[in-house]
């Protein structure tokens, strides 16, 4: 098959970049003698198609309280998965090094690298482990920033190690993994908010929001059960502050109306018999106008959904 122009392109403005990291990763792979090559063989069957990314988004989706996690996760990883698998892929048409370049296929042979069929550029691998880990960064904060930089940093190392792609297919995956994990973030805090908005007046808004596995597994599973205890205790404590809080109001409002109402009896008096003001129906402090985010779920569940992405 004749190589695209646009691929020919790529081999020319990227030679040197190319060349001279293959070259580093060769002389890597010879001082070493070969003990890093199951280990690159390892981070490479991890990273296949993104299967660990696909399969810690569902383990989060069954949990109420990292819902949202698991969806970002899924969404960065098929969104990356588009981009490169489906439109990139095919379009340039990218061979790779081992199947262009003489010298690289020694290279690829002399660190027993299977065959791998399927175009070049950009690097799947990356692009999925890039994808997750920024979803799961931006979903967990900061404490993630590090161990993501070195997850898709390892892997890309791989990927050159291995003589499967070139380093400018990783350096290109990188950024779509990245950008693919950030759009995923905005479409899943849309979803998110649109299901909070809703959720009282739409029960599948709130079953979506609520549901947790854990409420029908007939045993407690691993590590999860003093989270379910706090989080629990959480949502008890942070419903009576809600409902202190109301009745504080309540009661505030009725001192002041009590003021003003002898303010007004007083000036009725001086102003020899004025019409009294009508009196104004004193506001029950009992708790009964609590808005509707105070009001308890109808799915009371332990791993109950927090309204992290709801507007402030």
């Amino acid at each position: 098959m004749p190589m695209t122009s646009a691929a020919a392109w790529l081999n020319e403005f990227f030679s040197g970049y190319d060349s001279a990291i293959l070259s580093f990763m060769h002389s890597l792979a010879s001082a070493a003698g070969g003990v890093l090559n199951p280990l690159m063989k390892a981070v490479t069957f991890l990273g296949e198609k993104g299967i660990i990314f696909f399969l810690l988004a569902l383990i989060f989706m069954c949990f109420a309280s990292e819902r949202d996690t698991g969806v970002c996760v899924f969404g960065a990883v098929c969104c990356g998965a588009l981009i490169t698998n489906i439109i990139l892929k095919d379009s340039i048409a990218r061979p790779r090094p081992f199947e262009s370049v003489d010298q690289f296929r020694d290279w690829w042979i002399f660190v027993g690298s299977p065959f791998e069929d399927g175009f070049s550029f950009p690097s799947g691998h990356v692009t999925a482990a890039a994808a997750g880990m920024t979803a799961l960064s931006l979903m967990k904060g900061k404490k993630l920033v590090i161990p993501s930089v070195i997850v898709v940093l390892l892997m890309a190392v791989s990927r050159n190690y291995l003589m499967a792609h070139y380093p400018s297919d990783v350096l290109v995956a990188a950024v779509i993994g990245v950008a693919s994990g950030f759009i995923a973030w905005v479409i899943t805090r849309f979803i998110f908010r649109f299901l909070e908005d809703r959720r009282d007046s739409m029960p599948l808004a709130e079953l979506v929001l609520d549901f947790d596995i854990r409420e029908l597994l007939p045993f407690e599973l691993p590590f999860t059960g003093a989270a379910r205890a706090s989080a629990r205790t959480a949502g008890d404590a942070g419903q009576a502050s809600v409902r202190r809080t109301a009745r504080h109001d309540a009661d505030s409002r009725a001192v002041d109306g009590d003021a003003r109402r002898s303010r007004a009896s007083a000036e009725d008096g001086r102003g020899g018999g004025r019409a009294a003001e009508p009196q104004r129906r004193r506001t029950s402090a009992g708790g009964k106008h609590l808005s509707s985010s105070a009001s308890r779920s109808r799915f009371t569940l332990p791993g109950t959904y927090r309204g992290k992405h709801e507007k402030r």
